[in-house]
């Protein structure tokens, strides 16, 4: 089962406090919108995702589609192809729009054994 890319979503209080501090980290900014309270940033190829208003919670993020590199990769498994495997395999899935078309943009949202959610989120 190939989930895509991996990062990390963090639900932050304040955005630019914490663009700050990743920027000394030597993090920098590589896509969203810090105008609609989210950015995405790079060190390496470590991804992480800033959130303000948008996550209650952090989560582990995959997203079909793209490689660490945010590029696209193909083949791929389709969000809704993974989550039939999922169900095959026993895995609650809590959150969930591909029923809303056969293809494209969809998520899912599902939850570890201790609670931790994770998001697979296709954007092509």
């Amino acid at each position: 089962m190939e989930l895509g890319a991996f990062s990390v979503s963090l639900a932050v209080k304040d955005i630019h406090a914490s663009v700050a501090f990743y920027g000394k980290l030597g993090f920098t900014e590589f896509g969203g919108d810090i105008a609609q309270n989210w950015i995405i940033l790079k060190n390496g190829d470590v991804t992480i995702g800033l959130f303000q208003g948008m996550f209650e919670r952090n989560a582990l993020t995959f997203n079909p589609g793209w490689g660490q590199d945010a590029a696209q990769v193909d083949p791929f498994t389709d969000v809704r192809r993974l989550e039939e495997l999922l169900k095959e395999r026993g895995v609650a899935v809590q959150v969930s729009n591909t029923a809303d078309s056969e293809s494209g943009p969809a998520h899912l949202m599902l939850e570890d054994p201790d609670g931790n959610p994770i998001l697979v989120d296709q954007h092509r």
